[in-house]
């Protein structure tokens, strides 16, 4: 099997099969080792051509509470009564900077889906 930069659909569909084929590669073997380069490429060819667009904060906000069985109770320490965060979840309010800090370290919400400019907020 050749390696080499994917630079076209085509060039990645064939990859995708390659990697597929190697999927049982143990560790530390040429075909590991073949594996690793593979995916690395694909990653590459995907973050170019396929950028995924990170959730806005609230919707980062309601996949943690719903993964981590969180209430609004339980954001009352990060971002306040409950009647503020009902109105951050209800698009009514931005978040603020201690906000954001705060629900970054408590939650690990990504920096970047909390961080959004004030025209995304919905009236």
């Amino acid at each position: 099997m050749s390696v080499k930069v994917i630079k076209t659909d085509a060039e990645y569909r064939a990859a995708l099969k390659g990697i597929d084929s190697l999927m049982t590669a143990a560790a530390d073997t040429p075909e590991g080792e073949m594996l690793d380069l593979m995916v690395t490429l694909v990653e590459a060819y995907e973050r170019q051509n396929y950028p995924l667009d990170l959730p806005d904060a609230v919707a980062a906000i309601r996949f943690e509470m719903e993964q981590k069985g969180l209430t609004v109770k339980d954001l009352e320490p990060m971002i306040g009564r409950t009647n503020r965060v009902y109105e951050v979840l209800n698009y009514k309010r931005s978040l603020t900077t201690r906000m954001i800090w705060r629900l970054h370290k408590e939650l690990g919400i990504p920096a970047e889906s909390l961080i959004k400019p004030a025209e995304q907020v919905r009236p």
